[in-house]
Parts: structure tokens; C-alpha cells; sequence
């Protein structure tokens, strides 16, 4: 990959030397494997001055020639000149003696002390192609300057001149694979302010021309944004994006190709410029075409297609491969004047099979398949589009259509001190530590004595575990600043199984539909009346919607109640009432320390629990339908015992506070009548709401395992009467006490209120089972267990013993 050092400049002033600078760089982990030097202008007219002619006479000796002394500043020098319209008092570029020009195939030629027909030269008054600026043979060049005779000729010409650095890319550097990236390691290595291309003034002209966007998948496509613009002339670049081009060894072709090029070795962001007036019914399609379908790209050749690669197509065929090479026919030529301008996010999977199939490697593929920065389509966009409105005219003639549905998060990684000290063979004072992440625009949250919370962009794909924060910070402190031992030893951080939360939400996911509840997704956005209207809900903590589209959709949820009533309505209006949903989804709220947002899932039950049938009556569903599916999925994440509440409030007419390990997930119970007549439901509604993000952190990845007991399970039961406030989850926690690692589970089989036991008291009949892993139970050991189980029942919740 190559680097020019002026752009780099334009990113972070700096005076270093480019020899200091690939230094730094290699030190740091992008290693510069060679540095060249790229002029506009071969030889960068070194040794060619202004000179002034004071004589000019025929040759003698020659018809075509002319005999001239040319005034160089610190002498005057006889030339013969060849060219027949030098004359008296011109002011002439002159090679002097010892200076190398260049051929146009590059090959020098150095001037040097002649005699040319007998007559002494002293050096060559220069034609336009013979100093590289033009094509022009007719004569030499005569300039219009007011320069002291002797002064160098360079100060006329706009002659650019850089050192590229030629950087050995590894792959996990995706985020480098442009000036910007580079800059952004030079800006945390020379602690300098990072200097970014302003577009601000990006405004659109008009709104004559949108093309609609749709994509199939945004799996395959995270963000996709694009605009039009029209009315421009397809000619050359200006010399400078020329000059820029050529440093890197790419061609320029013309003015709308060459900014898209320069925009992708610039911000690192691959864009596309498609002839708008070729894309048929005015619509781009991010989709997959059928296996089979033959699609002819840019460089004439015909591709059949294996129905894997993403596509860029219209309403009636593939445009360009996406992120890999454009179609033959729909690309931008000298006859276009208007274009739709692409500028998106592939994922990297899609991208690199379709390039490996087909045998395509592009600048745009290479960068792709790396993983490119979701949040720069827009950015990089604006500032392709102000470039090609300066350079080749026209009107940006459509908004920026800009589809990113689900906005990458930053990475947040937990990392320890004492790691760091580890790892590094060295501690570093933590305000050093917090230094350099934040030069590399690695934020640190919740930091503790202990350690803290690293978040990183997304465009940082590599860097996502503690390990990679350590190389992170070591890369820019510096190898060389850590002190060699005499012992050495190597060191790492053990590996630990991290959870996947999609495959933990799947897994849940999968379960739930197995047992009749269908997924439901419901709009973030809703009406504030829920809020004002709900005692649970305070509206005060409502996250208003500045630009609201209506009164509807004016805030974000606090809860996924009321969205997934509403689905409830929806279906109970059209006499489906036997309803079964869950849903995953984000909650929002505004707190005195800001903004919050928690992860959720919510379960909802009505109607009956099962259709009609010829085996069994139909019943209504109930709490302990909606508990028992609750129950499932703990189970499912291997989350250990529950403690429960109870829980007389809205939006419960009863129901049940959920912990596990002292941590409140959930609750669950039947909603209060007015809350569900509030959406217009008006029979019973069961619902749960769970903390994903709480479960998901309690979830063991592992399940435990043990050898099947030889020895029998014995069962005992037991009725008791007790007060109705006696709940069986103090039951059940109570026979776990008292029956130690002999009970293995209990179970309530029958429950009794009636007119045959007091008022305010109900029945119970439970089963305990028992076993001992390492001997066949006695009846002694038995009995002993189930007259501490009584003995507990009785002085903790005055129950009477039915013996």
C-alpha cells in the first residue's frame, strides 16, 4: 500500500524527516518496506534557471541554428540553440551544464560542455516536452516572469513533489489501508491534532432526481447511502488529483472516476459512480441474482454468476458486482452527465467469496474483505460529492439516501491493570494508559482501581479482545521503552469461552417457537399518552423524538408492553384470541446521568391454552402457563434457582418479582384490566418482561454434567395448612434447608380452599423426592429428614401437619 507524506501533512502538520517518519510507522507496527520519491515533473527541473537572452545571431557554420549568449544570473553563457523562434531579450528556461532531463519514457540525458558546428554550447534553452511540461516541439519556451535572471525555473511550474512510503499491510490492519488510517496512528505517535477534510458546506442543490434504494439483506449490506448529481461534464482531472493519482501508480481517467479513486486511497472508502441515466425505473437493488445469470463487468469479460454474490442491480439487471468490479455498460463514460454516486458498507464475508470465485482483485475488494468503517459512507459521500461538484460541474440534484437500520455499536472491552503491567513486562501509570487509547480514539468508561472499559470504534475490526487493547497501547508506547531482562519468559492471557449473544438469543429463540409462541418485532417509536397514562411508566423519563413524523410515534418505548398489545389487538380484531408471542427488543429511557438503554424480552399469553380438541377441555391460559415457560428458559441458560416476590402493582393485578443471585431480571403476572383496555384488549393478558442484558450475563455457556445415581429415589409426601400469604417459594426454600443434599426436588400436586379449612388458610399437598448418590436411603434416615422438613414448615410458617 502506498502513502504519500504530503497527504499525510495535510492530515497532521509535522517537520519530521520521511525517513523519521517510516521509522515511527514500522515501530509501531505498520511496517514501511521502501520509500520512493514521485515528481510531476521528472527530475523536478533541477539545474534548469531563468535565463535572459542578451544576443542572438546566425550561426555561422549552420543555416538552422542560432548563435546566443544567454545571461544565467552569475555569467553569461554561449548557447547554440536550434529553435527558430529564439530571439534578442526573451526570457528562456536554460539547463545549465551538469543537469539531467528526462525522455518521456522516463531515461535521462545529461547536458553537458559542447561544440556544435564548431561553435562552443554551454549548456540548453528548453522546448515545453523537453522539461516534461507539455508536448509542444515547435519552439522553445518562452516565459513571462519577472524572476531575477539565475533564479530556478521550478518557481513558475506547479511541480509536486512527494516521498511515498510503500507500507506492508497486515490483515488485521483494515482501518490503515488509507491516508487517513495511517494518519490516524501518526496523530497518537507524534500526539498531534488530526486535521479532517471539512464538509461542512456539502448542501444539496435541488431534490429533481432520487433514486430509491432497497436492500434485500442487510446482513450482506450493513449501509448503503448514495445521491445524485446532474448537469456535469465528464473531462480531465486538475492536475493536483492527477499528481496524486500518479504518486500512488494509479491512472487517472477522468474527473468523476479519478475523485472516487482519490476519496478511497484518502478515507479508506470504496465508492461507485454509475451513469444515473442508465440505471432503468429510476431504482437501485442491493440483492442477489439467480445462479446462472451472466453478467459482463467493466473489463469486457463475461461472468456467470453462482447466486452467493451481492449485487447492485436496477429494476431489470445486475449494474456491478458489489464491492468488487462494475458492469461493462452502466459505468461512467465521456458522454454522461448525470450519475448516482454509491458510497456503502458490505459485509466482508459476501465480498471476499464473490472476488475468490471470480478472480477479481480490486482496490475496492481488497479493502472490503477487511472489513471497512461503517460510520464513513456518509462523510466520505459528502466530500466525493462536493469534489465532483468543484471539478466537473453540475448539481447535487437528491438528498443522501442513507439505509443503515442497525448502527454498529462500539466494541467494549473489559480490561484489567494488572494485565497490562503483566503482558508488558512494565507498569504504566494508568493516566499514560488513558493517554495513549484516547490519542487512538479508544474512549475509557467505568474506570475502576482495578481496571476499566475500553470502547472502540468499529472501524478498529482487530481490535476487540483485552489482549489486542495491550498491543494497542504497547505499539505506541513504544517496544524500545520496555527494559530487557535477564530471565525472559513468555506470557498470555488464558483463553475463556466468551458468550455469543446472537447464538444465546437463537438458542431461546428456537425454544420458544418449539413451544407455540411466535416471534412478534414491534416499532421502537410510540405514542407519550402510554407514558402519561401508565402509573408504572413515568414521562418524565420519555426519549422524545425531535423531528417527530407524528403524535404516534413521538417517543421511544420505556417498556415493550404496550407495542406488543397492541400486535395483541391487531390479531384479537381479526378473531385469532388464542395468542402466544415473544419479543426481543430495546428499551429506552432519559435518566439524571443520561440516556439509557437495556435489551428486553417480553413474553405474552391470552386466550386459551390450547384448541378446541376431542381429548381434553379447553382451559384458559394461566399464571402458572406463562411461569412454567419462564422456567424453560432459565433452565435453557443454565441459570441456578430462582428467588421470587410477590408483586401487587401495576402493571400487574398480581404477579411475581424474578432473581437469580440477588440480580431482579424480571417480573411476570396478569395485567391490570385498565391497562389492556387502554390498546383496546379485552380479555386476559399474561405478560413477562425479562432483562435480556441481565439474563444473557448470568447465562452459563456450559452445562454440568453428572453420573446417574445407582441408588433409588425415595418419595414422601406431606399436606399441610397454612396461611394464604405463604407462598411455595418460601415452601421450597424452606424444605431446601431443612432437607440438605438428600432433597432433590419437591413438587406441589394439589392445592384446596374451600369451606373445609378456615377462612384466610389454604391446603397444600407436596411431594418431596429424596436420594443419596453414595448409599441406599433407610427408613431411619428418611423419617429423620422429613421430621426436620415438618419441624421447619411448622415453627416458620405456623402450618398445620396433616399427619
Amino acid at each position: 500500500m502506498k502513502i504519500s507524506i504530503n497527504r499525510l501533512k495535510d492530515y497532521i502538520p509535522f517537520d519530521h524527516s520521511s525517513e523519521e517518519i517510516a521509522h515511527l510507522l514500522t515501530a509501531s507496527g505498520l511496517e514501511v518496506e521502501g520509500m520512493t520519491t514521485y515528481e510531476s515533473i521528472k527530475g523536478s527541473l533541477k539545474g534548469v534557471v531563468v535565463g535572459e537572452v542578451v544576443s542572438c545571431e546566425p550561426h555561422p557554420n549552420a543555416d538552422k541554428l542560432s548563435l546566443t549568449e544567454v545571461d544565467i544570473g552569475e555569467e553569461i553563457v554561449p548557447i547554440v540553440c536550434g529553435a527558430p523562434n529564439v530571439a534578442k531579450g526573451q526570457k528562456v528556461p536554460v539547463a545549465t551544464v551538469g543537469t539531467s532531463l528526462y525522455t518521456n519514457d522516463g531515461k535521462p540525458f545529461e547536458i553537458k560542455k559542447a561544440k556544435i558546428r564548431g561553435e562552443v554550447s554551454q549548456g540548453m534553452i528548453c522546448a515545453e516536452d523537453e522539461l516534461g511540461l507539455g508536448s509542444s516541439h515547435e519552439g522553445i519556451l518562452v516565459l513571462e516572469t519577472d524572476l531575477p535572471n539565475g533564479s530556478p525555473v521550478v518557481k513558475l511550474f506547479d511541480i509536486n513533489t512527494t516521498d511515498v512510503l510503500e507500507i506492508g499491510l497486515t490483515p488485521n490492519r483494515a482501518d490503515a489501508a488509507s491516508h487517513l488510517g495511517v494518519a490516524r496512528d501518526l496523530k497518537a505517535l507524534l500526539g498531534k491534532v488530526l486535521v479532517l477534510p471539512d464538509v461542512s458546506d456539502f448542501k444539496v442543490d435541488h431534490e429533481e432526481r432520487t433514486i430509491s434504494v432497497s436492500v434485500a439483506d442487510s446482513g450482506d449490506c450493513p449501509r448503503y447511502a448514495g445521491l445524485t448529481i446532474s448537469g456535469l461534464k465528464i473531462g480531465p482531472s486538475p492536475k493536483w488529483l492527477q499528481d496524486y493519482l500518479k504518486a500512488l501508480d494509479l491512472d487517472p481517467i477522468n474527473n468523476v472516476v479519478d475523485v472516487t479513486n482519490f476519496i478511497l486511497h484518502d478515507l479508506g472508502q470504496p465508492l461507485h459512480a454509475f451513469d444515473a441515466d442508465k440505471i432503468k425505473g429510476e431504482e437501485i437493488q442491493v440483492k442477489k441474482l439467480p445462479s446462472g445469470t451472466k453478467f459482463i463487468t467493466l473489463e469486457g469479460k463475461e461472468r456467470k454468476l453462482t447466486g452467493e454474490e451481492l449485487m447492485i442491480c436496477d429494476r431489470e439487471e445486475g449494474l456491478c458486482m458489489a464491492g468488487v468490479l462494475g458492469g461493462l455498460d452502466s459505468g461512467v463514460s465521456e458522454t454522461t452527465s448525470s450519475i448516482f454516486l454509491e458510497s456503502a458498507c458490505f459485509g466482508a464475508d459476501i465480498i471476499r467469496k464473490g472476488a475468490q470465485h471470480h478472480g477479481i482483485k480490486t482496490d475496492a475488494s481488497f479493502r472490503f474483505e477487511r472489513g471497512t468503517d461503517p460510520n464513513m459512507p456518509v462523510f466520505a459521500l459528502k466530500r466525493a460529492a462536493m469534489l465532483i461538484k468543484e471539478l466537473a460541474g453540475g448539481v447535487i440534484s437528491s438528498g443522501i439516501t442513507d439505509l443503515y437500520p442497525e448502527p454498529v455499536a462500539d466494541f467494549q472491552v473489559p480490561v484489567k491493570f494488572r494485565h497490562i503491567d503483566r503482558l508488558i513486562g512494565k507498569a504504566i501509570d494508568s493516566r499514560e494508559i488513558k493517554k495513549i487509547l484516547e490519542s487512538l480514539d479508544i474512549q475509557v468508561s467505568s474506570e475502576t482501581a482495578e481496571g476499566f472499559v475500553a470502547l472502540v470504534k468499529p472501524y478498529r475490526v482487530d481490535v476487540t479482545r483485552e489482549a489486542d487493547i495491550i498491543e494497542e497501547i504497547l505499539r505506541i508506547y513504544g517496544f524500545e521503552a520496555i527494559p530487557l531482562e535477564e530471565n525472559y519468559q513468555s506470557d498470555f492471557l488464558a483463553e475463556h469461552p466468551e458468550k455469543d449473544l446472537n447464538k444465546l438469543q437463537y438458542r431461546v429463540s428456537e425454544m420458544l417457537a418449539g413451544m407455540g409462541y411466535s416471534e412478534i418485532i414491534t416499532n421502537s417509536l410510540t405514542k407519550s399518552s402510554y407514558s402519561e397514562k401508565s402509573s408504572f411508566l413515568d414521562s418524565r423519563e420519555d426519549v422524545v423524538i425531535l423531528n417527530k413524523l407524528s403524535e404516534d410515534l413521538g417517543v421511544l418505548r420505556q417498556s415493550l408492553l404496550f407495542t406488543g398489545l397492541e400486535v395483541l389487538a391487531h390479531n384479537i380484531n381479526r378473531r385469532q384470541k388464542d395468542l402466544k408471542f415473544f419479543e426481543f427488543g430495546s428499551v429506552y429511557s432519559r435518566k439524571k446521568e443520561g440516556y439509557r438503554e437495556m435489551k428486553m424480552l417480553s413474553l405474552f399469553m391470552t386466550g386459551n391454552s390450547r384448541h378446541e380438541n376431542w381429548i381434553e377441555a379447553v382451559r384458559p391460559v394461566g399464571f402458572s402457563d406463562l411461569y412454567a415457560i419462564v422456567e424453560a428458559l432459565l433452565t435453557k441458560l443454565n441459570i441456578p434457582q430462582t428467588e421470587l416476590d410477590v408483586v401487587e402493582e401495576a402493571p400487574y393485578a398480581f404477579g411475581l418479582v424474578l432473581k437469580a443471585e440477588q440480580q431482579e431480571f424480571g417480573r411476570i403476572g396478569l395485567l391490570e384490566g385498565a391497562l389492556s383496555k387502554m390498546v383496546e384488549v379485552k380479555q386476559e393478558v399474561y405478560f413477562a418482561e425479562l432483562n435480556w442484558n441481565v439474563l444473557a450475563k448470568l447465562a452459563r455457556s456450559r452445562e454440568k454434567f453428572q453420573e446417574i445415581s445407582k441408588f433409588p429415589e425415595v418419595r414422601r409426601d406431606l399436606s399441610l395448612v397454612i396461611d394464604e400469604a405463604v407462598s411455595f417459594d418460601q415452601l421450597r426454600q424452606l424444605s431446601f434447608k431443612a432437607g440438605g443434599k438428600l432433597l432433590k426436588r419437591i413438587n406441589v400436586f394439589d392445592v384446596y380452599r374451600g369451606d373445609k379449612v378456615e377462612k384466610g388458610k389454604k391446603a397444600y399437598t407436596l411431594s418431596f423426592y429424596l436420594q443419596d448418590d453414595q448409599q441406599t436411603l433407610t427408613d431411619k434416615v428418611i423419617d429423620k429428614t422429613m421430621n426436620k422438613l415438618m419441624a421447619m414448615f411448622e415453627n416458620n410458617t405456623g402450618a398445620l401437619i396433616r399427619k
